[in-house]
């Protein structure tokens, strides 16, 4: 048998994911570039909608970048006054990051749009099919990350 032969016909599934990140990111990228935003400051903003107050580290763990990338990150997002930088409450050492009123705002703003992307990706399946894929998503999460389901 040829080494040519043995190639899978298809890409696999984490390929496949990959690509479906990056058509997401694109989708995302279009959505907010005329706004000035990249699709990993929108996922930032997002992070700390749902966790505010969390540090600079937590952030870029929580928003798949680097600590290099979240400083930078973090400087363009104080600049264009979407989130702040205070004190801990439970530890005045540490600084922490949040929304805004108008990082709050920009997110409400863009929520369709962002709706209607997912909807876009969704949209050949049926509402059962799009609840198992998400259930079949956070499964796939668990098993890599060794924490359960969320």
């Amino acid at each position: 048998m040829t080494e040519a032969a043995q190639v899978p016909a298809d890409p696999s599934l984490l390929y496949v994911l990959k690509q479906l990140e990056l058509a997401a990111r694109s989708g995302l990228d279009d959505i907010f570039r005329p706004v000035g935003l990249t699709a990993h400051q929108y996922t930032a903003l997002t992070v700390l909608e749902r966790h505010p107050d969390m540090s600079s580290a937590q952030l870029a763990r929580y928003s798949f970048v680097t600590a290099q990338s979240m400083a930078d990150m973090v400087a363009a997002l104080l600049a264009a006054g979407l989130i702040e930088r205070h004190r801990d409450q439970a530890d005045r050492r540490r600084l922490v990051l949040a929304l805004t009123a108008a990082g709050r705002d920009l997110l409400d703003r863009y929520r369709g749009e962002v709706a209607a992307l997912q909807a876009r990706m969704l949209a050949d399946f049926s509402k059962k099919e799009a609840a198992d894929l998400w259930r079949m998503l956070r499964q796939c999460r668990a098993n890599l990350s060794g924490q359960p389901p969320r």
